[in-house]
């Protein structure tokens, strides 16, 4: 018979654990990120799972942004929409003009749970911020674009970190002089970066209207400004051996180019800092720095990228208490720190930044060189040209720019009439948002 208890009691606590588990307040949360990253994200649900037995996230990862929010959309005409959705930056202003959702910093307050909205840096809250300063949906895992590059290769050709784009091409010359094998700048097109991080560190326009926030009767005309002539710079590179297409289409992107000792430089996310952490070359020392400027240019704050988390309507109230509840758990010091450490994405309030840099996380590795993020985000505070962008149909806008480049850099035109073209396509795109919203403002 004593054989058979410790049969008995497990089965017992299995039947309590189901019913526990039966019992808990249940809501569905779709996020968009994969790989390292997206098992990071996974285990926040987790762990919030853990900490309490009332709420249940029900966590489902989907490959990539724009297929969590285009199913989203969809499930949501099916009425089968999560409570709690992960956006990224290009879906903004399509979410905030349908309306249906639940603005977070009111949902908090009907739930009489207090966070500090003006701790989080206004680079990254005022890109998800109505005109009144009200947030829409919570900042979470947030990022902007840097410039990586191999320390020993730059040493060894005597080159100083370039600081503007002039600097880099010169760079770029006189790596290859030193070591005409090795690829110096591993290259793939990048609209966020490009053309997106470009516009707003010159504080240029990318369109009319303060880049989409002051209307619907917005016009894009990036075509009129300096970021030809940067695409332009990039070609020519490309033209003269002086960089290498990179992308996954045709073997390694730039990224992994980079992390394997093939290229000297490569930009991207300050979410790869992660990634190259973990995976790089044997012998491979790098670091990271700001983007460059355009020489005569004072440097803007960059803009935030990555994604913010939106609660959805149409859901009942115990389901958004529970989403509440676990928005209050991530935006604890504890939490942000986890996150953050975890991933190379930054802290998003200045409390958890100051909390972070006081014990010196950003001091050594494999953490030190993400402060350049936060440093480039808060390069100035934001103007009018740096708040981002709220632009309609985004997601397609960066078709087509995309499109229009790789046909420029494929010597099909020049890079000004595929400017001109993204940029009429575009227009056509943002006249008919605003026709869908006719008579209706941007909140």
């Amino acid at each position: 018979m004593t054989k058979t208890y410790p049969a008995l009691a497990a089965l017992a606590v299995a039947c309590f654990a189901t019913t526990a588990s039966a019992d808990k307040i249940k809501f569905d949360y779709w996020y968009g990120l994969t790989g390292d990253l997206g098992v990071v994200l996974a285990q926040t649900c987790d762990r919030f799972n853990a900490s309490q037995d009332k709420y249940e996230a029900v966590c489902t990862g989907y490959d990539g942004y724009e297929n969590v929010v285009q199913s989203a959309i969809a499930a949501f005409r099916a009425g089968k929409a999560p409570a709690l959705l992960q956006s990224f930056d290009a879906g903004t202003a399509d979410l905030m003009m349908s309306g249906q959702f639940y603005a977070v910093t009111q949902m908090m307050k009907d739930y009489n749970i207090e966070i500090d909205w003006s701790d989080y840096f206004p680079a990254i809250g005022n890109y998800y911020a109505s005109s009144k300063g009200e947030l829409f949906s919570m900042p979470f895992n947030s990022s902007t674009a840097v410039m990586y590059y191999n320390t020993d290769d730059l040493t060894a050709a005597g080159v100083a970190i370039p600081t503007t784009w002039d600097e880099f091409g010169a760079a770029l010359q006189a790596l290859k002089a030193k070591n005409a094998a090795k690829c110096a700048y591993g290259y793939e097109p990048q609209v966020w970066i490009d053309l997106e991080q470009y516009s707003a560190i010159n504080n240029i326009p990318l369109a009319t209207n303060n880049n989409g926030y002051d209307g619907l009767d917005t016009q894009l005309v990036y075509n009129t400004t300096s970021a030809v002539k940067h695409m332009e710079d990039i070609k020519s590179w490309l033209d003269a051996g002086l960089a290498e297409m990179k992308v996954s289409a045709g073997g390694m992107n730039s990224q992994e180019a980079f992390s394997q000792n093939l290229c000297s430089f490569f930009f991207g996310s300050i979410a790869s800092h992660s990634s190259l952490n973990l995976k790089h070359a044997e012998g491979l020392n790098w670091d990271v720095a700001m983007i460059p400027t355009e020489k005569g240019m004072e440097r803007h704050n960059s803009v935030v990228g990555g994604a913010s988390l939106w609660v959805l309507a149409g859901k009942t109230e115990e389901e958004y208490r529970g989403v509440a509840e676990y928005l209050k758990f991530i935006a604890t010091p504890e939490e942000i720190k986890f996150f953050v450490s975890n991933t190379g994405y930054i802290a998003v309030t200045k409390s958890a930044f100051d909390a972070l840099t006081g014990e010196g996380f950003y001091s050594a590795a494999p953490f030190k060189g993400r402060e350049v993020a936060i440093a480039s985000l808060t390069a100035t505070e934001p103007g009018p040209l740096g708040r981002g962008f709220r632009l309609g149909s985004m997601i397609q806008l960066r078709a087509e720019w995309l499109s229009e480049v790789q046909a420029a850099l494929a010597g099909d035109k020049p890079v000004q009439e595929a400017y001109d073209t993204a940029v009429e396509r575009g227009n056509a795109l943002l006249a008919k948002f605003a026709k869908t919203y006719a008579g209706k403002t941007l909140p």
